[in-house]
């Protein structure tokens, strides 16, 4: 019996100690480390002081800062993302239950028997009643680690839905500030359309009355007719565009496609910010970007499993035990207890290569998941680098053509001068009037350029990831709970740091 014991105790030590499968090494790429950008350093400079957690606000719109904070709130996409990091919690739990024993089994039998004997020497009827309970447990020891392996596989991607949940966050706030620019962009645009077709329906209506006079041919009417139609052609078209990005808003904050009242507080030219303020070093700055650190946590999460199936190879010991009470009605019948307990040993041997083509399976999935890693860092840095280029570039041809469509207002006017004066022919003011609309139009569409690029960079740098906001909205945490009993799992979880440590 002593022995029993203490090979019982050494079974259940040995059983947190040995674990197949590979430990989970970080695929960090090692250029990172030494990577840098002339064009990030160009485009940005850094101060200690600076948040680009919340880098929307170096716009000083507080219109821009409500917006993002109403999808916050309000978002579809991010709603999701937050019930996935749900779902993990939850994924979490069942794989921590393989600590305790997966069977347990109860079951209670009440059994009525009536007997009636004929014949023999002694017949006797009987009726009497024929009560059982008893109790099954099985527990499979850990022996090679198959149960903590999945808990760290589990434990893994619950940190990596918290991560795709802040890179939703991520993508989110730049897609309603770049939204909200290019609104704001077109409807300068359509200002311009309007305010260019009102100078040149003045001109095709003078060019009428000259016409009708004699003091004009019919082609200078025609010229001017055609150009004026040309311009009040690109309203519409405009308007369209206004309508569209404005219900393109209005869903990513959550609200159906309508009118958005609020954006009458602010018109006039978007801001124009010529920097990046960033309070660390880009290649840090990747390090952390949500969708990095998901792909790693990803790789983590595959290479525990290898472990989970390279532990089928091995013999599966388990403890189990049975008690069972019996009792009857039946008068001198006696009661019994029967105790019954013992190790159980299955070893699955001749699987034809299942198992063993099951590891390399789960190791080939590692290998995707390590390059998919390897290649999300390198598009990262990418799109950081173009980013920071586009912006230096668009600022460049914002200063040019800003000077362009001062010449180009200036020459409409002396080309209009020269014209009541008799100097110049029609052409050159028909000339002069579409230069201007073209290098207006351009100026407006190479600003929102640059503060695209702009928002481009931040998002490129994992800019935007931290909110305070409970993952899951009070409704929605309501609804769930009075249908399905969640316990605790819908409270806020713990800091990342705080629950690794309970871990």
């Amino acid at each position: 019996m002593a022995r029993a014991r203490w090979l019982l105790l050494g079974a259940l030590g040995l059983g947190g100690c040995m674990r197949v499968g590979p430990d989970f090494q970080p695929p960090g790429e090692a250029w990172l480390g030494q990577w840098r950008s002339p064009a990030i350093e160009q485009a940005s400079q850094q101060r200690p002081e600076a948040d680009i957690r919340e880098w929307w606000r170096v716009f000083d719109d507080p219109l821009l800062d409500r917006l993002i904070a109403e999808a916050d709130a309000h978002n579809a996409g991010l709603r999701i993302a937050g019930l996935r990091v749900m779902e993990a919690r939850a994924q979490l739990g069942i794989a921590r239950s393989g600590r305790y024993p997966q069977l347990q089994q109860a079951s209670a039998d009440s059994i009525y028997l009536d007997r009636n004997q004929s014949g023999g020497r002694n017949p006797q009827d009987s009726r009497f009643w024929q009560h059982s309970l008893g109790l099954d447990i099985g527990w499979e020891l850990d022996f090679w680690g198959r149960f903590s392996r999945a808990i760290e596989s589990a434990d893994a991607a619950y940190f990596a839905a918290e991560a795709n949940y802040e890179d939703v966050l991520v993508l989110l706030r730049a897609q309603v500030a770049e939204t909200y620019f290019a609104l704001r962009t077109t409807e300068a645009r359509l200002r311009v359309a309007r305010r260019n077709a009102e100078q040149q329906k003045r001109s095709f209506e003078i060019t009428e009355r000259l016409f009708v006079s004699g003091e004009s041919d019919e082609l200078d009417l025609q010229q001017a007719k055609t150009q004026y139609l040309g311009t009040l052609s690109s309203i519409p078209e405009f308007e369209d565009q206004v309508a569209r990005t404005r219900n393109a808003l209005a869903v990513l904050l959550g609200r159906p496609p309508g009118p958005l009242p609020e954006l009458a507080e602010r018109e006039g030219l978007i801001p124009l910010l010529d920097r990046a303020v960033l309070q660390d070093v880009p290649a840090d700055l990747l390090r952390r970007r949500p969708d990095i650190r998901a792909a790693e946590l990803n790789v983590a999460a595959q290479s525990a499993l290898i472990g989970v199936a390279r532990s089928d190879l091995y013999p599966s010991l388990s403890l189990l035990g049975s008690i069972v009470w019996s009792t009857s009605s039946l008068d001198g019948a006696p009661d019994t207890l029967d105790m019954v307990g013992g190790p159980s040993l299955r070893w699955n041997i001749l699987d034809y290569g299942r198992i063993s083509n099951n590891v390399r399976v789960q190791d080939a999935r590692l290998q995707q998941l390590i390059e998919v890693y390897r290649d999300s860092v390198r598009q990262a840095a990418r799109e950081a680098d173009d980013a920071a280029r586009g912006l230096s570039k668009a600022l460049e041809r914002e200063r040019i053509l800003r000077e362009a469509a001062v010449s180009a207002e200036r020459s409409l006017t002396l080309a209009s001068a020269q014209y009541r004066e008799g100097y110049a022919d029609f052409q050159r003011v028909l000339d002069a009037q579409r230069a201007l609309l073209v290098q207006q139009d351009g100026y407006l569409v190479t600003r929102n350029s640059a503060v695209s690029s702009l928002i481009a960079l931040y998002k490129a740098l994992g800019g935007g990831w931290h909110s305070a906001r409970p993952r899951i909205d009070e409704a929605s945490r309501m609804q769930m709970q009075r249908r399905t009993d969640w316990g605790d799992l819908l409270d806020e979880p713990p800091p990342p740091d705080e629950e690794r440590e309970d871990e």
